[in-house]
């Protein structure tokens, strides 16, 4: 029996130990090289803030100065302008970032799912096999998926270990086993509801008054409520996670790779005291646009205050990027890393419609923040042409000099490949559809040079069996003028292509 340990087995083993003794003594004793010098190849660094729309974003021509950081460091990066997500929800889109697939293909269709089985070992994780693969989310759906590529990671840290400590922690580590049904016995007594009632008043009102004792500083600094995904227990602090980001990073074997999904600007948007205001007496009156079909009638008025506590929320994601940068440039690590920094979805506040549980495919869901910091490519430049989701995975392989599987469906991205003309770009939602079904009821959106179409089918609980919709996002980008009518040749064109590649999509799931 051979003694000596592979790479893979060393790089696990090297992450778990202190920085000194997986540079030297451990490297020197095991016969293998020192992991933390750098072989030529470089690092990738993904980052993700859930929930970010482009269209909020003073980097892409929004009126508010929502991110001067971000502005700044732009002036570094390549800046995709027109990107657009695989889906406008967490599970779709955050499939498509890690697969190099859109969601009608990795089939996590609705809220929580899984990939396909096929997926399970195709992902950005098994694509970069020979690094050290180290992720993290605050999201819980997002974390699934990360649960599911398992096997392909090195480093998961664990969901809810960069979450501030509550009560309830006790019950992951007491149920490990039965994790899932201890933890819905647990919310279901715990977590008082919007009438004020559990199923246990006593204990649930009790654990309040626990957890707001705990919380009475940090409440001070958070008045709307300390950062959350929304559930009991579930707090965090953005700039905790921040830190310990930065200062791990810098200590894991290298050449790495790694994907760090952090849940703000992501509703409740519960920002700090310090941007709580920001933008009172600006005077920012977006237009008031029509509702449509999927409208959760939410007034002007409310739309208008949501927004300035979602730029208000984008501000301290700004804060804590610029942060994370300086952090990442003083441990020399961008040198040799490529940084990849986006979203998996997008937000809105308009037509009636708060957040991005919506079946709509406006472009405020769907067009979101790309940059690409690359230490070879120092000065800013600007990209106009459309690109994907899909498109990351094959853009950091080919920047890592790494192979690109047959199984990804994006493209490099330009500046380091040349622009396809007319190239199809597709988002896709559909959360009602069953996971392994052909796609019957779902919105897809296909853009195409300055064109977006977008085709909703299978809406008969709101009375539309088909609803097509056609917009020149060049000249019209906040989409008020639908043209399917007016250029019906484009719409038709557009409408073919999009059902053509529908029926290709749906071949293997007809029983």
């Amino acid at each position: 029996m051979n003694p000596r340990l592979n790479r893979r087995d060393f790089l696990k083993l090297a992450g778990a130990l202190p920085l000194g003794y997986a540079t030297s003594q451990a490297a020197r004793s095991l016969g293998l090289p020192n992991l933390m010098q750098q072989d030529g190849r470089k690092n990738v660094l993904v980052l993700v803030f859930d929930a970010w729309s482009a269209y909020n974003i003073s980097l892409h021509g929004y009126q508010r100065e929502t991110m001067p950081n971000l502005a700044r460091l732009a002036e570094r990066a390549v800046v995709y302008h027109n990107h657009f997500s695989g889906s406008n929800f967490t599970s779709s889109g955050t499939a498509s970032l890690l697969t190099g697939t859109l969601p009608w293909t990795h089939r996590a269709l609705r809220g929580g799912d899984d990939v396909a089985q096929d997926f399970v070992s195709r992902s950005i994780f098994s694509a970069f096999k020979d690094y050290y693969r180290i992720t993290y989310t605050h999201n819980g759906w997002a974390n699934t998926l990360l649960e599911q590529f398992q096997a392909d990671i090195d480093e998961l840290v664990p969901w809810k270990s960069l979450f501030l400590r509550s009560y309830d922690g006790f019950i992951h580590s007491l149920f490990k086993n039965d994790d899932d049904s201890a933890s819905v016995a647990w919310t279901r007594n715990m977590n008082v509801k919007q009438d004020g009632y559990s199923y246990s008043l006593f204990l649930s009102h009790l654990y309040g008054e626990l957890q707001k004792n705990r919380y009475a500083d940090l409440k001070q600094t958070f008045p709307r409520g300390i950062p959350s995904t929304g559930d009991v227990g579930s707090e965090f602090l953005l700039e905790s996670a921040i830190d310990w980001t930065g200062s791990r990073l810098p200590r894991i074997p290298q050449p790495f790779v790694g994907y760090f999904h952090f849940l703000p600007p992501h509703g409740p948007y519960n920002a700090p005291m310090d941007y709580i205001g920001h933008f009172e007496n600006d005077n920012l009156r977006p237009l008031d646009k029509p509702q449509d079909l999927f409208t959760a009638r939410v007034p002007y008025s409310a739309l208008l205050k949501r927004r300035a506590e979602y730029d208000e929320f984008i501000l301290y994601v700004d804060r804590e990027f610029g942060r994370l940068f300086d952090q990442l440039e003083s441990a020399g690590l961008l040198q040799n890393t490529v940084i990849a920094l986006t979203t998996d979805h997008g937000e809105m506040n308009e037509r009636g419609i708060s957040g991005h549980s919506t079946n709509a495919l406006y472009q405020p869901v769907i067009r979101v923040p790309l940059l690409i910091f690359d230490p070879d490519q120092p000065t800013r430049v600007d990209v106009h042409t459309p690109t994907s989701a899909v498109d990351l995975l094959p853009t950091l392989l080919h920047l890592t000099g790494q192979p690109i599987p047959d199984w990804t469906e994006g493209v490099i991205l330009p500046p380091y490949a040349e622009p396809t003309p007319g190239r199809s770009v597709y988002a896709v939602k559909a959360s009602k559809n069953g996971q392994f079904d052909p796609l019957a009821h779902a919105s897809v959106a296909l853009v195409k040079d300055n064109h977006k179409l977008i085709y909703y089918f299978g809406y008969q609980e709101r009375g539309v069996d088909e609803l097509v919709q056609l917009y020149d996002i060049q000249a019209d980008p906040e989409e008020m003028t639908d043209l399917s009518t007016s250029q019906k040749n484009v719409s038709t064109q557009m409408l073919d292509e999009l059902k053509t590649k529908l029926e290709e999509v749906n071949k293997p799931y007809i029983k």
